[in-house]
């Protein structure tokens, strides 16, 4: 069997390497400083260009490794995956740096922006454009977001980003205890009234003087009546007209609720 000359094996060697030399992406980077790299980030964050930015911050975790220009880079970076709609990246990013850094100054900041990831601000504020409602919704990210504030207004009481903790928590609160009477309601309506009365006194142990509370009584009070338990019925009366001494319910129904509670967060 003839055999390649040498020559000709080296040649063709050559020509692989630069051919995969060739299709290798040019890093642009290579020459900068970790301070080029980060102005050049901030740019495109600034431009809302979240997408150019992720990978410029990527590159600056690995070349300022082990200084603080790098912890920025990972919290900047999980901000660009939480605009650019990557909340599960944004979630790992921000898990490992606290995970890494149990002692960073801006361990807050990155409690307070977990809790913002999880947190729909559109679909509850906004949602009369939509007619969706946050409370009709799926309950793990709201829970995921109530629990990041939690420990931000626990351990950080004097944070800056404390107060606007408080008020994303109660909204959730409020937003999970609708959650429940929404439920409870779909359950009256379909007149399975036992699963009504469960939901309804979910709404009412579990999330306190919250503005859900009254309809939740009022389901109880329908549902009660409808299976015939007169006791209960008049006891669940008894403690909406005690607790909402100004309600309509009785009198007008579910239609004393068709203005949310959400519309006026």
């Amino acid at each position: 069997m003839p055999r390649t000359p040498l020559p000709l094996i080296s040649a063709l060697l050559a020509a692989c390497v630069l051919a995969a030399c060739s299709s290798t992406p040019e890093d642009k980077t290579a020459g900068w400083s970790p301070d080029k790299i980060y102005s050049e980030a901030r740019d495109e964050l600034n431009g809302s260009s979240y997408d150019k930015a992720i990978p410029l911050l990527e590159k600056l975790e690995g070349r300022a490794a082990g200084t603080p220009l790098a912890q920025q880079a990972q919290l900047e970076k999980a901000y660009a995956q939480y605009k650019n709609g990557d909340k599960a990246q944004a979630v790992a990013t921000l898990d490992r740096f606290m995970k890494l850094h149990p002692a960073s100054p801006a361990y807050d900041y990155a409690l307070y922006l977990k809790g913002l990831v999880n947190f729909n601000d559109n679909l509850g504020l906004f949602s009369w454009i939509s007619r969706q409602d946050l409370s009709e919704r799926d309950q793990k990210a709201a829970k995921d977001s109530f629990e990041a504030l939690r420990e931000l207004v626990t351990r950080f009481p004097q944070s800056r980003y404390t107060p606007d903790a408080r008020q994303r928590m109660t909204y959730i609160v409020n937003s999970l205890a609708q959650y429940e009477v929404h439920v409870a309601r779909y359950y009256f309506d379909h007149g399975a009234y036992v699963a009504a009365i469960s939901r309804a006194q979910n709404a009412i142990h579990d999330y306190k003087e919250v503005p859900a509370a009254e309809e939740a009584l009022y389901i109880l009070v329908r549902s009660y009546d409808a299976l015939g338990m007169t006791q209960l019925r008049d006891d669940a009366t008894r403690v909406l007209q005690a607790s909402y001494p100004n309600s309509t319910m009785l009198q007008s129904g579910f239609k004393a609720r068709e203005n949310p509670w959400w519309k006026f967060w």
